[in-house]
């Protein structure tokens, strides 16, 4: 056995915070995750991304930096230097680091750059199924006879755990799920865990007042008000099914840790990038500058290694993933190369009263001067065909005003969204906890509205950039003028 522990990041992609049985959804199933929570490790209710999108997302909490320090802000933005992030430092500190294909973060298209980051990479590909053609901005499948997707690379992952028993180094093991991102499939077994009786009413976006204008770009290109009421009731449950099986693939994980010696040894870490809307607002997906809880509100959950102090359950506190990045490197004892922005949460782990941040953070978007990149990004008749699943989201996000950066504060209690373009957003979630109504113009909010700003331009001078650890001398000593003139 190594001093270290064994660091175990178990990372499904677009699974919102509510999914889970433990965090009060009536129709969700994922036994194995509520059974972690009430023995082993502590759930965060109100953990938020700092990106509602993959890419910058996974850019910020391996590193511990807001998006907005390096601009890793689009989906296209990736590391190309990745030296300072949490697997890069773990193995120069003598970590084994495996991964598999679902990558998001690197670019691995850089020659040697994924070396940096790893010893093993687990290369398995699995293709999706085709989205229904009479819907095909919906993303819906709906059910089919087997779900390939994601088996194969946690299969891989269990066999490496258990060749770590008797290993000298310690294992820092990244499993990246496909699950639940679109399109919404699902195999019946599944499928019929999920009782659509005790589905909660999705928002209804005719319900709702004052929504960002990428909503309602998003909405038109897609025409989702063709799309019948059955399907968006079918994306929903879909969508649960899709959780429900990643808390099958997590048990195999665990089984496979506690098979091998190693589960109390190890920290083990659940986490989603961002989360999904499945039919709230009548809408499928995400949106990068959109921050409703749906799309910045995830899952996180935390066992530490079995020496340490834990407090399972649920606990309230305030976190932002870039702690997640502090919390990992504090168990591993090793310390950050780079300054950065998160704070351990081994004091909330072992305290679930411990309260952390006043405040969360999230942004995303561009300035209209920039552009995206890539043959699914070129829009018009440049841009890809009408047919193509993605069409809808690439025609709203070419849309300069739609897709104006803005960035999110808040507190659990009042949620206020900054935008560069086109109407600020303020929520009141103790009485508007789906955020249908935004109260920007109403004048009992000002003074808090005013507060929260003040709060975001603290935060933005607080975070706005890093100084680099390297020094550089201003002039060059008279010996290396001598060399250099020889």
């Amino acid at each position: 056995m190594t001093n270290k522990p064994n660091i175990i990041i178990l990372n499904p992609d677009e699974m919102r915070w509510d999914t889970m049985g433990h965090m009060g959804n009536p129709a969700a199933s994922t036994p194995r995750l509520d059974d972690f929570v009430q023995t082993d490790a502590v759930s965060f209710e109100n953990a938020y991304c700092q990106n509602p999108v993959c890419v910058p997302s996974r850019c910020s909490f391996l590193t511990g930096l807001y998006p907005h320090v390096h601009g890793h802000r689009t989906m296209h933005h990736l590391m190309h230097d990745g030296s300072y992030t949490l697997f890069a430092e773990l193995k120069r500190n003598g970590y084994k680091v495996w991964m598999n294909s679902r990558n998001d973060f690197i670019a691995g298209n850089i020659p040697g750059e994924m070396a940096t980051q790893f010893d093993e990479i687990e290369l398995n590909q699995s293709s999706m199924p085709n989205v229904a053609e009479e819907y095909p901005y919906s993303h819906y499948v709906g059910v089919v006879n087997k779900i390939s997707t994601d088996i194969e690379d946690t299969l891989a992952a269990c066999e490496r755990i258990k060749q770590q028993k008797d290993a000298k180094d310690p294992l820092c093991l990244f499993l990246g799920w496909m699950n639940p991102h679109v399109p919404y499939v699902t195999d019946q077994e599944h499928y019929d865990r999920i009782d659509p009786e005790k589905i909660l009413e999705r928002v209804k976006y005719q319900d709702c007042t004052g929504k960002s204008q990428m909503i309602e770009k998003l909405r038109d290109f897609a025409n989702v008000e063709a799309i019948p009421e059955k399907i968006w009731n079918e994306i929903q449950r879909v969508y649960l099914a899709q959780c429900s099986y990643i808390d099958d693939l997590f048990g195999m994980v665990i089984d496979a840790l506690q098979e091998a010696g190693i589960y109390d040894d190890s920290l083990i870490v659940f986490l989603s990038d961002h989360g999904d809307f499945a039919g709230d607002f009548d809408l499928p997906e995400k949106a990068q500058n959109s921050f409703e809880d749906i799309l910045t509100r995830v899952p996180l959950l935390i066992k530490p290694p079995k020496k340490e102090a834990v407090d399972p359950g649920k606990t309230r506190s305030l976190v932002e993933l870039i702690d997640f990045y502090a919390t990992a490197m504090h168990y591993a004892d090793v310390e950050p190369e780079h300054d950065q922005f998160g704070q351990s949460l081994h004091e909330v782990i072992a305290d679930r009263e411990k309260e952390m941040r006043k405040y969360a953070f999230s942004e995303g978007g561009r300035r209209p001067c920039e552009k995206q990149a890539d043959e699914f990004h070129r829009y018009g008749n440049d841009g890809p065909a009408k047919t193509h699943d993605y069409w809808a989201k690439m025609n709203a996000e070419a849309d300069d005003n739609a897709h104006a950066k803005g960035t999110m504060i808040t507190n659990g209690k009042y949620k206020y969204v900054l935008r560069m373009i086109g109407e600020d957003e303020f929520y009141d979630l103790e009485i508007d906890p789906r955020e249908t109504t935004n109260r920007i113009n109403d004048a009992q909010y000002r003074e808090k509205i005013l507060e929260m700003k003040l709060a975001m331009l603290d935060w933005y001078q607080e975070t706005c950039d890093v100084v680099p650890r390297g020094y550089d001398s201003r002039s060059l000593s008279k010996e290396s003028l001598a060399r250099k003139s020889k």
